[in-house]
């Protein structure tokens, strides 16, 4: 009786953890619903919006500027929308985010414009402007009256601007002169005297933010930095729409068959590894809104990513627990085992995937750090519910009744394959892969020019894909192509989406005004509604810097990888052999970028990242089984044993985890919008490859490099 009291209990918490986290994320809290799904900031690529990138004429401005343009970017972007975001990039170049805007033109055209600030009489006239003007900061003085500690404005004025200064104060003693930035009055002091040293003291602001600001927005007046456009995006709130619900759908279809996939296999501890799984989704929704993340495209396709990767914890320990069983073990000792044996390879395989989304946080940019973060929170909380709320609730099923153990499986005594053995097949199916990837590049080459299809964030240009309230016909497409072409010139590339009536123009980079004339057009001519014109313009600079940055960004995820394993095994030969691994999966996901002739964007980064994470993650535990089973082995013979066992041991959880991450990447190719689907194809091949090599190359690469220098040492 008392055994049942204790398994109810677990089941109470996380019942009530699910019925906590689901209301919050549905309904929320208080009148402002805060935690509510509603309330995730959504990112320009599902809300809509305009998103734009400025570069300063100064290559290396100092610290102060860049902070005064961003507030004063931030300050312009709200008049469009409070949601509106303002962040710098680098050292000379700040973002800007504005979702849900419609005339994004004008955004686009009034947005990077100089700012201009004035001091006005109550007559009207101009006394100083943004020249005269040397310096503003927020300090605090005593009031000489009352002794008590103000906050004030220090303002200093430059030669021209004291003399203006002097004349103005001893003509308008008593009376008010304004501070109006952007035609906007944010302040109208009273002269209390004349000021002729060019230093003045404006008092009133209740606090030390309220002068800084202040102090801010004057010096914004005169900064001397020109900001141009080197970067943008509009993308119709309606695509956006489109998007998210596609994506949603793709998700709880996946999820729903991921739960039935480990019911069937996984008996009880699959039945708790989906209660523990509908208690995680509920749970990073919650988190998503708490630390406030903008949830973009990439990000939702992260999510339901780590949808399917949040099983693989699970996965390992129930296979372990099988394995106890299997051994003769009571499924309660069978449960303690499971979990212990288990730690280690869900630790190391999960950190080394934290690592790939770190790298691609801060070497990646807008969306593409929307994916990493929620891959990011998608790991680290997957770990937390397999390896406690899991566990209680397995204790707690067991405690309840279920203490059958064919209610857990039992895993038989299998052959061990010889996959040492079978190393010249599996090698020449590597290499055969890579040698068709390799031959496209250069088949790529010749036909369209380059080796892959680069799209702008790799080329740079302008991108409009365009979306038809009626049926598009070939005519159409003509008309279409030559109104850029009227615009842009015969350097015009038009696709038509397969089964949409969508079309999507390639240019060079293309002027604001340029785009203004081309979507006028398609409004006016082509029946076009304005929200359903998404448009991208990238500059080749930023793109250069982006190809290195992705090529960058596998080099250095390998690296901090390779230090990972070798100082978690002691043995650099593990960490070879990973890298190894992790090679053959880059060069077959690149094959399909290059046979299917995907684009390559800012997605082509997440995907390879992404990729290296899942692959090095199925790697590390077949090496965390290989150290366990390593024992006092010496011989070769020995070694190939050892090392075929536990290949063979892990054999069917990289099988199951592999199904329950494709299950969710192949409801995104299926349901999924374009971009979302380019993304998903190739993660697709990723998957397969990453099973394969952890298989098939990284065992048998470390048996080769293990036999290989113990023979160079003995001589």
């Amino acid at each position: 009786m008392k055994e049942k009291k204790n398994g109810w209990l677990p089941v109470l918490i996380v019942v009530a953890a699910i019925a906590l986290c689901s209301y919050v994320a549905l309904v929320g809290i208080g009148k402002g619903h805060k935690g509510s799904i509603e309330n995730i900031r959504l990112g320009l690529d599902l809300a809509g919006g305009v998103s734009i990138t400025y570069e300063t004429d100064k290559d290396n401005p100092s610290a102060e500027e860049m902070d005064d343009t961003v507030y004063k970017m931030q300050k312009r972007a709200e008049n469009y929308s409070t949601e509106a975001q303002v962040y710098k990039e680098g050292t000379n170049r700040i973002n800007v985010d504005i979702p849900g805007v419609t005339d994004a033109n004008e955004i686009l055209q009034q947005l990077g414009k100089a700012g201009s600030i004035g001091f006005y009489d109550e007559s009207g006239n101009l006394v100083i402007e943004g020249s005269d003007i040397e310096t503003a900061e927020a300090t605090t003085q005593k009031n000489q009256t009352t002794g008590l500690t103000e906050y004030v404005v220090k303002l200093t004025l430059n030669a021209g601007g004291k003399d203006k200064f002097a004349q103005a104060t001893a003509a308008n003693v008593g009376k008010q002169i304004a501070i109006v930035y952007d035609q906007k009055t944010i302040s109208a002091p009273v002269v209390s005297t004349t000021i002729s040293d060019g230093v003045a003291i404006i008092s009133g602001q209740e606090t030390m933010d309220e002068a800084n600001e202040l102090a801010s927005v004057i010096r914004i007046g005169a900064l001397p930095l020109q900001l141009n456009e080197v970067r943008s995006n509009v993308v119709g709130a309606k695509l956006g729409l489109e998007a998210i619900n596609t994506s949603l759908l793709a998700g709880i279809i996946g999820f729903i068959l991921v739960i039935l996939f480990m019911i069937v296999v996984y008996r009880v501890p699959g039945f708790v590894a989906s209660i523990a799984l509908i208690l995680y989704l509920a749970a990073e929704m919650v988190i998503l809104n708490v630390l406030n993340v903008t949830l973009t495209l990439p990000g939702v396709a992260g999510i339901i990513l780590s949808i399917g990767m949040a099983v693989d914890a699970n996965v390992i320990i129930f296979t372990r627990i099988k394995e106890e069983i299997g051994t003769g073990k009571t499924v309660q000792s069978a449960i303690k085992l499971g979990f212990d044996k288990a730690l280690s390879a869900i630790i190391d395989s999960n950190v080394t995937t934290i690592i790939a989304a770190v790298v691609l946080y801060f070497m990646g940019s807008g969306t593409v750090k929307g994916f990493a973060t929620t891959l990011a929170i998608g790991v680290i909380l997957s770990m937390f519910t397999a390896l406690t709320v899991t566990k209680h609730l397995l204790r707690a099923f067991y405690n309840l009744g279920c203490d059958n153990e064919k209610l857990y499986g039992i895993k038989k005594e299998t052959k061990t394959w010889n996959f040492i053995g079978m190393v010249k097949k599996t090698y020449v199916i590597a290499i055969v892969v890579i040698g068709f990837g390799i031959a496209m590049l250069f088949v790529n080459k010749a036909q369209i020019g380059e080796i892959l299809n680069y799209g702008l964030d790799f080329r740079g240009g302008t991108s409009t894909e365009i979306t038809f309230n009626e049926a598009l016909t070939d005519d159409t497409q003509k008309d279409v192509e030559a109104v850029f072409q009227g615009v842009a010139g015969s350097n015009v590339e038009t696709s038509k989406v397969q089964n949409a009536d969508v079309l999507i123009v390639k240019t060079g980079e293309l002027t604001l005004d340029q785009r203004t004339t081309v979507e006028d057009a398609l409004v006016k001519d082509f029946a076009v509604d304005a929200a359903n014109i998404k448009t991208e313009s990238i500059s080749a600079n930023v793109s250069n810097e982006m190809k290195s940055d992705a090529i960058l960004s596998v080099i250095v995820a390998c690296f901090f990888m390779l230090i990972y394993i070798w100082v978690r095994f002691k043995d650099l030969k593990f960490g070879a052999a990973a890298v190894i691994s992790l090679i053959n999966d880059v060069f077959v996901v690149l094959m399909v970028y290059a046979a299917v002739r995907i684009s390559v964007g800012s997605t082509f980064i997440a995907c390879m990242l992404t990729i290296l994470g899942y692959s090095i993650n199925a790697t590390i535990v077949v090496f965390d089984r290989v150290r366990e089973n390593m024992g006092g082995a010496r011989s070769k013979e020995a070694l190939a044993e050892i090392v075929n066992k536990s290949i063979t041991d892990t054999f069917s959880r990289s099988v199951n985890t592999t199904i329950t991450t494709l299950i969710m990447v192949v409801m995104l190719a299926i349901l999924g919008v374009d971009s979302v689907r380019e993304f998903a194809i190739p993660l697709m091949a990723g998957i397969l490859a990453g099973a394969f090599s952890s298989v098939c190359i990284s065992g048998t690469v470390y048996f080769f490099f293990r036999t290989k220098f113990a023979k160079s040492k003995k001589r």
